[in-house]
Parts: structure tokens; sequence; C-alpha cells
């Protein structure tokens, strides 16, 4: 890997969390969540990240973000302001507020540009997710799953990011609507070179839009490789667990999205 195409270098993480004291014991205790995950990710990759729920994949996606206050190791951005599209569309909107609103909001709070100029801003990334700009005054009670999915995914890139992570995106989405959306994502990497970790424990949406897959257990990395060497050529058991739960029998390169 060239390290000056380096995006993200993630090394020796460690991740904690504090568990509340019972009734008879007060006393918190710290737990450990992620073991020692090193990584490096590149402009414009797409890694995918999966394993069983509570494996730690979505605590690794916010803890690469600084949002897990308990860590230890070395997370290092070459890029500026990485975003996070989350699981549930209609939870990641401010009900109370229009679309527009929305888009504009992180701009607000950095102060960038004027409200005009924030507002073309908004309707050229709402134009870009495939949506038009009557979607400005619309609220998130008024659209589709597919659609409020868009508005996240526009909301991501506001503020022009070179790196995003995307925790189960399409989970909550119907399979036309997640095929819909993996081309948006794929669209948006082919022209803006934005770098992307994919959550997922779907590994047959991860085989769709990543190149390089991380399988993560009990809060650990335990097998890293391109797409064809995990999917066809696994070498840890739980791999191989994994994708024979999830029906991935291929005998030779499937066809992407």
């Amino acid at each position: 890997m060239n390290e000056n195409d380096v995006i993200l270098s993630v090394k020796n993480l460690n991740a904690f969390y504090r568990t509340q004291g019972s009734l008879f014991n007060r006393k918190s205790a710290r737990k450990q969540i992620l073991y020692d995950i090193s990584f490096e990710l590149e402009e414009g990759e797409i890694v995918g990240l999966v394993g069983e729920s509570g494996c730690g994949k979505s605590t690794l996606g916010k803890a690469v973000l600084s949002m897990v206050k308990d860590t230890e190791g070395e997370i290092r951005h070459y890029s500026k302001m990485p975003q996070m599209i989350f699981q549930d569309p209609y939870g990641s909107l401010n009900p109370a507020k229009t679309v527009g609103w929305i888009l504009k909001e992180p701009l607000r709070i950095k102060n960038m540009g004027t409200e005009g100029e924030r507002t073309q801003r908004a309707m050229e990334i709402l134009d870009r997710v495939g949506l038009d700009e009557g979607f400005m005054s619309r609220y998130p009670a008024e659209l589709s799953g597919g659609q409020r999915q868009r508005v996240c995914i526009a909301l991501a890139l506001m503020t022009e990011p070179k790196l995003i992570i995307a925790d189960e995106p399409v989970s909550a989405l119907d399979v036309t609507i997640q095929a819909q959306i993996i081309r948006l994502l794929l669209k948006l990497n082919r022209e803006s070179g934005i770098a992307m970790i994919f959550i997922s424990h779907d590994l047959k949406v991860v085989y769709q839009i990543c190149e390089r897959v991380m399988v993560m257990y009990g809060g650990r990395i335990v097998e890293e490789g391109s797409d064809r060497k995990v999917y066809f050529s696994p070498e840890h058991e739980y791999t191989k667990k994994l994708l024979k739960a999830a029906g991935c029998f291929f005998d030779k390169p499937g066809q992407r999205v």
C-alpha cells in the first residue's frame, strides 16, 4: 500500500466501555470491546467490515470518528471532516425540520458560506443523490425509506468528505431499494473518489460493493484480504462459518452491481 495514498491509518486500537453497577454492587467495570485493531484505508477504496451482530463493527466505525470516548492506540486521518451514514435513516434526521434545514445545518455550525451558498450547495447535493430541489421543503416523515437514506447520504456529502463510514446503510431497506442505494454509493465513489468503510452483516451485499474485506469476531479482525481471497479462499474458521451461514457458495467471482 502506497503511504502517500493512505487516507486513514489505525494502529493497535483498543476500545472500552463502562458497565453500570447493580443495586448490590455499585462499582462500574471497564470492559474491553475492541482488541488491537490495525488497518489502513487508501483514497477511493471501499472496504467491507463484516461479522455477526455484537462483534464490534459499529463500535469500530464510531471509534474511527472519535465517537467512542475510552480508546487506546492511534487513529490518524489524512482527510478533512470524515462522515458517517447510519443504519436508521429516519432516526438520523430531525423530524421537526425540513430536508433543506437539515442539509444546511453542518455548514451553519462550521460557519461555511452564506445562507444562499448553503442553499445552493444543498440543492446540488440533492441532485447528486437523485432527488430534486422540491425535497428541500419536505419533512422526513413525508419521505419513503429509500428517499430518507438518500437524504442521509446527501447530509454526509455536504462538507465534501473524502472518507465515509457507512454503518449498515441498506439493511433497513427492501431489496430493490438496496440495489439503488448501492449503485448510488458506487457512483459517488467513482465520481468523487470517496473512500468508504462499508459495515454490514450481509456478505452478499458486501461482495457487490467492496474489493477488500475485513472480518470481525469478538472485537478482533480475524481475517482481512481481497474480496476474492476472503470469499473463495477463507482461512479463518469463523469466516468459513460466516460464509456458509450466509449461503455464499460461489464457484467463481460473481457479478457486481
